[in-house]
């Protein structure tokens, strides 16, 4: 099974093992995998294992996730890299998965239309504990990381597929990424104005 391996000086050494679908990395204990370590972010990062492999998915982490020493928003992760969150040095020891013969399973029911939560964020119909962070391109239907499909394609990064259509799905973006424009956003729309150029929106 796919797995990583704590591998920074004073840690606890111990090994991530990952679990096939989303697992989620961060310093709250409610994680899949906590590690209480203070450049770490309560929700710093998703390792997400599928039939092609694992992709980091980094969650607006204050300190980053790095592999192999450049910063990453999302990308395939092979063996033998190492993944830097915030402070913490993981090593890609596997990332293979299991493969186990499926149980027949009932017809499930059609899933019910998104809920929008107070906040507005979008819950995902398949399940109600999870906010939907993916919506599909042609067919609209909303979906979590754990019902996307991904499709590993040249470039390392990947392709994210409708669960229903199979069309291509893209990242929903939240406010809180819209406004994490910073100071550097601030700095290239002056140098814009300046030369007469016009900020992006």
């Amino acid at each position: 099974m796919a797995r990583l391996l704590i591998h920074t000086q004073g840690g606890d050494n111990r090994p991530l093992e990952l679990r096939l679908g989303v697992n989620r990395v961060g310093r709250d204990p409610q994680n899949d995998f906590s590690i209480n370590h203070p450049t770490i972010s309560t929700h710093h990062c998703e390792l997400i294992l599928s039939n092609d492999g694992v992709v980091l998915h980094d969650l607006d982490s204050t300190n980053g996730s790095f592999v192999n020493g450049q910063p990453v928003a999302e990308v395939w992760l092979e063996p033998g890299q190492t993944v830097r969150l915030g402070d913490v040095e993981l090593l890609v020891e596997s990332t293979d998965i299991t493969v186990t013969i499926p149980k027949i399973e009932r017809e499930v029911p059609a899933p019910k239309p998104p809920v929008r939560r107070e906040s507005g964020a979008l819950v995902c119909p398949r399940h109600e504990d999870l906010l939907a962070t993916f919506k599909c391109t042609h067919c609209g239907e909303v979906m979590c990381s754990g019902c996307v499909r991904m499709m590993r394609r040249q470039g390392g990064q990947p392709l994210f597929l409708c669960v229903i259509c199979h069309n291509k799905s893209e990242r929903i973006v939240t406010e809180k990424a819209k406004s994490k424009k910073g100071f550097l956003g601030f700095l290239q729309d002056t140098v814009r104005l300046k030369f007469g150029g016009r900020p992006k929106d």
